[in-house]
């Protein structure tokens, strides 16, 4: 059992405080993250604070440490990914992946341009828009992919010139303990400070003078509770919400064929994954093919310990998560659904629960309507594209949606009218650093990644130059 430091203004931070955090494989103790009091988050405020206007300066020097700040993650691979999986739960080379994935967003925005654009530049007057880093920006990180969410708010703040404090999720602080005092190996003192701690951190942060932009991944619940706080104060907010995302069957799709990228599209990461599928819309004719096919890829999937090389998924990362995906299954059982795969929790110890597809539902049953974030998949027939459309889209939620089909274009033109921020063709989570990711209703406000997500983390300014 390891103690890990948080990382204010650049070294390794003492609390009076800390709290266990539990493998939820086993059951066991992986170590103890500080408990920081509003005193720590205090001196991380200030630190950012202080670093923000030097870093703000020179985005050449920004770059350069941006591009050495991914080589030192890449190197310290060995180092960041077992204790993600052992928080976690996930496979390790999925965590590998993650840690990865974490460095390569920071060279994409070492590289990305953010050029001046001249509006005007005539005798009366050069009239440029340019970008002006925010300030501090406090980052707020979910239990499933700690790494992955941090960097898609860490890499476009720093690459746009504004410091940070960052806050993981309770469940999974760790891993992001750990990326920090890596990153603080190459970053100067102050630009990225990392803090730990129980439910009351996060309103500290929202609420906290310091900070002129939240960046929020999580539940809705807790984001209107950001949305309120940051608004006291008139902050900037980003807010990734999740979803609850359709996959659309068409008639004439080869269901053998895309099977696999089907189940993984919805069971990655034991199904925690905001962009994972949530629900299936299959065509009657082909109904049970799909149903049988999914249920073939559940029952062979090996599920185990993420330190077990030969395991594919993990448990689910914490008991109350695991009690709602169990109780979401129920219903759907007690409403006439039958779990053709899976469909309860494994025995002995860890936050096991079987990979479940589920049939015979319709819309109207939790299990269909809400976001499960967890290994279980209803499975829904219909007899027309318009009435799957009017299915996919009568959802709060709008954050991504796929459409499956031999015909692309035929699948093309089904999907464009899917309300969400991301819809895939014979695909599904595909993400990139220079894609946009965002989404409608209750799934987002404001967007991250590319030039669009950089643009989030600053604020527009017209220098104009009169002549003659």
């Amino acid at each position: 059992m390891s103690e890990y430091p948080m990382t204010v203004d650049g070294r390794p931070h003492a609390t009076s405080d800390a709290f266990d955090v539990h493998n939820p494989a086993t059951g066991e103790l992986v170590g103890r993250a500080p408990a920081a009091a509003r005193a720590d988050l205090d001196a991380a405020m200030a630190s950012a604070a202080r670093a923000q206007p030097a870093w703000s300066r020179d985005e050449g020097e920004r770059r350069r440490i941006l591009r050495a700040l991914a080589e030192e993650v890449r190197g310290a691979v060995d180092e960041i990914a077992p204790v993600l999986t052992a928080e976690q739960g996930k496979p390790l080379r999925e965590a590998r992946g993650e840690v990865l994935a974490t460095a390569r967003w920071c060279d994409y925005y070492a590289d990305l341009e953010t050029p001046v654009e001249v509006i005007q530049d005539d005798p009366q007057a050069h009239v440029e828009v340019r970008r002006r880093a925010l300030g501090v920006v406090a980052a707020i990180t979910p239990w499933n992919y700690p790494l992955t969410l941090a960097a898609w708010k860490i890499a476009p703040a720093l690459a746009a010139g504004n410091t940070m404090v960052l806050k993981p999720s309770p469940y999974t602080p760790l891993s992001s303990l750990v990326l920090g005092t890596v990153m603080a190996r190459v970053l100067p003192a102050g630009v990225l400070n990392v803090v730990t701690g129980s439910d009351e951190l996060g309103p500290w942060m929202t609420e906290h003078a310091v900070p002129r932009k939240i960046s929020f991944t999580g539940s809705v619940a807790t984001g209107r509770r950001v949305a309120l706080a940051a608004a006291g104060d008139l902050k900037r907010v980003t807010l990734e919400m999740g979803g609850n995302d359709p996959a659309i069957l068409l008639d004439d799709v080869d269901v053998d064929a895309v099977a696999d990228r089907l189940f993984w599209g919805a069971f990655r990461n034991s199904g925690q994954v905001c962009t994972a599928i949530k629900r299936v819309y299959a065509p009657t004719a082909i109904y049970e093919r799909v149903v049988d096919a999914l249920a073939d890829r559940a029952r062979s999937v090996r599920l185990g310990d993420g330190s077990d090389e030969a395991s594919e998924l993990g448990p689910v990362n914490n008991r109350p998560q695991l009690e709602r995906v169990a109780g979401l299954v129920d219903d759907a059982l007690a409403h006439g659904g039958l779990a053709v795969a899976g469909g309860r929790r494994r025995d002995g110890a860890g936050y096991f629960y079987e990979p479940t597809i589920v049939r015979g539902v319709e819309d109207g049953v939790r299990l269909v309507d809400e976001e499960q974030f967890g290994p279980a998949l209803p499975v829904v027939a219909y007899d027309d594209v318009d009435d799957a459309l009017r299915r996919a889209n009568g959802t709060p939620f709008g954050l991504s949606a796929s459409v499956w089909s031999d015909d692309a274009g035929r699948a093309g033109e089904v999907a464009a009218q899917i309300e969400c921020g991301t819809a895939w063709v014979n695909t599904h989570l595909v993400l990139a650093p220079h894609q946009p990711f965002g989404g409608a209703k209750w799934s987002s406000i404001g967007v991250e990644n590319g030039r669009w997500g950089l643009e989030q983390f600053s604020e527009l300014q017209v220098l104009h130059t009169a002549r003659g």
